[in-house]
């Protein structure tokens, strides 16, 4: 079983989303974030956080969670930020889990349908490529991601699960997103305890900012093929004897 879209519990969350965070700093981010993971009935919702951040994603996030039925957890490094996060939700009238510790050794233990991270924090990659996700598959967002080069679709090159397709929008500060393709149970991010050659290449317009994915072909196609050319090669260049003259003189 896949992830599938709903377009009218993506609908839900927005709205409620543009009604709550209406006049906050962010709410352009957050409305589509919110979007996204109720729109895929994400029903374990990840994300991390510190002080000093802005929460607009995170009441989003809460919103979303509602309509899927879901659990929305916040990942925090200290009980300072803790204190802080929660004092702000409350405010919005809302009172999400959140868990202190190092972000990249708390997902290890989650099976996760939708993870947010950002972009200017150091250990956003690190997050990513420890994450489990679900057979289902799962969405990656990477919000204020033009502040780094890195992009998440390099993140889970070679690893054992593959995206199956990625994109940037230029929203806010940049919002990267890319989509986990379903597996078999769960699977960390970058594949890094079961690791496989890709074999999809990657390539990116310079000017649309586009990314095209190609599939690999087989090298035994390739030696047919060469093979096979190298045989017609091979006939073409036989030379066969004159042809002897019906008119000879003996």
């Amino acid at each position: 079983m896949k992830l599938v879209w709903s377009p009218e519990t993506a609908a839900k969350a927005l709205l409620d989303t543009v009604k709550s965070c209406k006049g906050l700093d962010g709410s352009s981010v957050a409305e589509l974030i919110a979007a996204m993971a109720g729109g895929w009935n994400a029903k374990l919702i990840v994300e991390t956080w510190s002080q000093g951040d802005v929460a607009t994603t995170s009441i989003g996030l809460s919103i979303a969670s509602v309509h899927t039925c879901g659990r929305h957890v916040c990942i925090v490094p200290d009980e300072v930020s803790k204190t802080e996060y929660s004092r702000v939700l409350r405010t919005a009238g809302m009172s999400p889990e959140v868990i202190v510790g190092v972000p990249e050794e708390v997902v290890k233990g989650m099976v996760i349908d939708f993870l947010v991270v950002d972009g200017q924090k150091n250990n956003f990659g690190r997050v990513v490529m420890a994450a489990k996700f679900g057979g289902r598959g799962a969405v990656v967002v990477c919000k204020n991601a033009a502040a780094r080069d890195v992009r998440l679709r390099s993140l889970f090159d070679g690893g054992s699960r593959r995206i199956v397709r990625s994109v940037f929008l230029p929203v806010g500060d940049g919002v990267d997103v890319a989509h986990v393709a379903a597996g078999e149970g769960g699977g960390s991010g970058s594949g890094s305890d079961k690791v496989k050659k890709s074999r999809w290449i990657r390539r990116v317009d310079i000017r649309s900012g586009e990314e095209f994915l190609f599939r690999k072909r087989r090298t035994v196609t390739s030696l047919s093929i060469w093979a096979r050319k190298s045989k017609w090669r091979s006939l073409t260049s036989i030379k066969h004897p004159p042809e002897t003259s019906s008119d000879s003189n003996f």
